[in-house]
């Protein structure tokens, strides 16, 4: 098996990744738009690798710029893998490896849709609704460690993936894109992690979403309560299921939300005021 050989002059230290890493983390965002997304995010991240790796070549340095100014979008947490991939794969070229501007963009654009949808189930999906319901049960009993807990967990589980996530794309480099889709490991995690997030997003539902209505109805010589007696024996707690899947309908029709918002204000003004909620 042929393997390539190229120098290895140029090297990046720990700390020039790490600070890639604390660069994205903290601006991939800072300058997103509907042009590029998190191209120049990216540049961002990667200028004082790129001016160590091409610093000697204005020539190579502009055109590493250009190369990373394609548009890109994914997760930036899970996502940072790929970041560490090409980061390598430009350590590599700038040693003289055969890496075309097609390959670095190739894994790219390859990757960031699959981890973006991995990212994106894992933290907004999961993580956040899960951590919600633990920092909403202490808020609305006036405790601040509510907030509190929220936030510290949050960046305490998120962060530490996002490293992990980041220094084995870079360990990996170009093998890791074989490593990484080899098997169904990407598609499990994303069955399991919408599986869960459903689960807790229906648990939030059940216990926040609230309805009740006070309607009764005559049979015979006595009196049935509508809610009590009728809907809740066929399915318990059936009219905040109807509301949150009324919700969910008018936002699959691509309500803004505040427009959903303001219809169910309109319907509990006025259900309240001729007495059915």
């Amino acid at each position: 098996m042929n393997q390539e050989v190229y120098n290895s002059d140029k090297k990046l230290s720990k700390k020039d990744v790490v600070r890639a890493f604390w660069r994205w983390t903290f601006f991939s965002h800072a300058n997103y738009n509907y042009e590029r997304l998190e191209a120049t995010g990216v540049v961002h991240c990667l200028a004082p690798i790129l001016k160590k790796l091409y610093g000697d070549d204005k020539g190579e340095f502009k055109a590493a710029i250009k190369r990373h100014m394609l548009f890109y979008n994914t997760e930036p947490h899970f996502g940072g893998v790929i970041n560490g991939m090409f980061i390598a794969m430009e350590e590599e070229r700038a040693n003289g490896a055969s890496i075309t501007d097609e390959a670095i963009n190739g894994v790219k654009t390859g990757l960031m849709g699959p981890f973006a949808g991995i990212g994106d189930t894992l933290w907004q999906g999961t993580l956040t609704p899960i951590l919600l319901a633990f920092g909403i049960s202490l808020g609305i009993e006036g405790n601040l460690m509510g907030p509190v807990l929220y936030t510290a967990l949050m960046f305490g589980i998120m962060l530490p993936v996002a490293y992990y996530m980041w220094m084995t794309g870079y360990k990996l480099g170009r093998s890791g894109i074989q490593k990484i889709l080899e098997g169904n490991l990407l598609k499990s995690v994303m069955i399991a992690a919408s599986t869960m997030g459903a689960i807790v997003l229906g648990a939030l539902s059940a216990q926040f979403v609230s309805l009740s209505t006070p309607v009764m109805i005559n049979v015979g010589g006595g009196s049935m309560a509508l809610q009590a007696d009728i809907l809740d024996k066929l399915v318990l707690n059936l009219l905040p299921l109807a509301v949150t899947l009324f919700t969910l309908y008018l936002l699959k029709q691509q309500k803004k939300a505040t427009t959903v918002l303001g219809i169910l204000m309109a319907l509990g003004a006025v259900g309240g005021v001729i007495g059915l909620f």
